[in-house]
């Protein structure tokens, strides 16, 4: 029988060395909050899995099939064996070619391949911009609400997440004036998402503008989440901040990725794109994180980008329709408000109004109760506020179908503004 040397460890720990000294777990890592969506997500499903007809608003998730054209370039991948070996750790060169032509055309500015690191999804991709120009200590403004993966990466690196932090009085759109007033020394990075998740607001271009400015002019780094770019309604267009102050274009990064647009989260691709510097770090960091992305999803990923773009639009409409029933029926609830998103898949809504009250008999006084009664007694999974920054406020996603959209939300109707009527 094999015997420890370290026989007198207990509960894990070396024999004359307290845990103190030698955590488990790294501290670091063990400071990380698990993903609230995805852990209300999975808590829907497991519910769902035992029976309960429970309707779930949780998952940043198109229910579209990938484009069929995108699928049968992934089987086609599969069938050739250049694919079966290590491809080059930044990406396949042609891939990164039509990610440099997308940054063209969408992003309004113009890169070269050799500017392209294609990630495993877009999440890797934030991660990694983080990574490669924040050092401890250094502070990232976050404007708020934000993405709830956007802080934890930021600490990863060593960094301060600032929160600055906009309501539905302001459209959740922060100014220059609230940047400028969390501004410290110690502020090197400014995130800055449009449209956003999870408000699903869209910044103007002169409100783009008059923030770029501010950035080149106080000498900051600019991480930009485009993932949303192409996900924007009523003819507006979400502007890069790159093609609107093109003097930043060297101390951007650009983080963007086929989930969204395409329907395909599943696939798991992503890039990253700016300063040759800023890449050749962050490939050098990919090379021993991960190496390349999988050559399928790569293959994929290049059909969604150069192929047919008409399942795309009607995804687009769909997602549009379902924004502008779920808003309207959202706003049948007394005391719930929720603003009209420009962009994205998200309503989110502000419920303040709704706290300090007794439902169900108990009293409810921040937005994680508000989302446990809901999901115990209509059977609707919400996000909280608390996941994205200050309470009172739930984020829904429309990215479902209509009949589940249009059900939950009158289960919430018929929830509230029963029991108000009750009163």
């Amino acid at each position: 029988m094999l015997k420890s040397k370290a026989s007198g460890c207990q509960n894990g720990s070396l024999e004359g060395v307290s845990d103190s000294t030698f955590p488990r777990i790294s501290r670091r890592i063990a400071a990380i909050a698990e993903s609230a969506t995805l852990k209300v997500d999975a808590k829907a499903k497991a519910l769902q899995a035992e029976g309960r007809p429970v309707i779930s608003y949780a998952a940043g998730e198109p229910d579209f099939a990938t484009p069929q054209h995108i699928v049968e370039a992934a089987a086609m991948a599969v069938r050739d064996p250049k694919n079966y070996r290590y491809t080059p750790a930044i990406g396949l060169p042609e891939l990164r070619e039509a990610i440099a032509h997308k940054t063209l055309i969408d992003s309004g500015t113009e890169i070269s391949a050799a500017q392209v690191v294609v990630t495993n999804g877009g999440k890797q991709a934030v991660y990694q911009a983080f990574a490669t120009i924040v050092d401890p200590g250094d502070e990232v403004m976050m404007p708020s609400p934000y993405w709830t993966t956007y802080p934890e990466a930021i600490r990863l690196a060593g960094g301060v997440p600032i929160e600055v932090f906009a309501g539905s009085d302001q459209n959740y759109l922060v100014t220059v004036e609230q940047l400028e007033a969390a501004r410290t020394p110690r502020t090197k990075v400014l995130l800055f998402v449009s449209p956003s998740n999870p408000t699903g607001a869209v910044y103007s271009r002169d409100q783009v503008e008059a923030i770029g400015r501010w950035a080149y002019d106080n000498g900051l780094w600019v991480i930009t989440d485009e993932i949303y770019q192409n996900l924007v309604y009523d003819g507006i267009k979400a502007y890069s901040i790159t093609e609107v102050v093109p003097e930043l274009i060297d101390r951007t990064i650009l983080v963007n990725g086929v989930a969204k647009s395409y329907a395909m989260t599943g696939w798991r691709l992503g890039w990253m794109a700016g300063p040759l510097d800023a890449m050749k770090a962050a490939g050098n960091l990919q090379s021993h994180l991960s190496s390349n992305v999988s050559n399928i999803s790569q293959s994929a990923a290049l059909a969604a980008l150069t192929g047919p773009q008409d399942e795309v639009l009607a995804m687009r409409e769909a997602f549009d329709r379902r924004r502008k029933l779920a808003v309207a029926e959202l706003n049948k609830i007394a005391d719930w408000i929720a603003p009209m998103p420009q962009g994205a898949f998200y309503v989110y809504s502000d419920v303040r109004g709704l706290l300090g009250r007794e439902w169900g008999g108990k009293l409810i006084s921040s937005s994680l109760e508000l989302c446990d009664y809901i999901l115990d007694t209509a059977e609707v999974a919400l996000v909280p506020g608390e996941a994205f920054g200050p309470s009172g406020y739930v984020r829904l996603s429309y990215a479902l179908g209509d009949a589940p959209l249009l059900e939950g939300i009158q289960r919430l109707q018929g929830l509230f503004n029963s029991s108000l009527a009750a009163i």
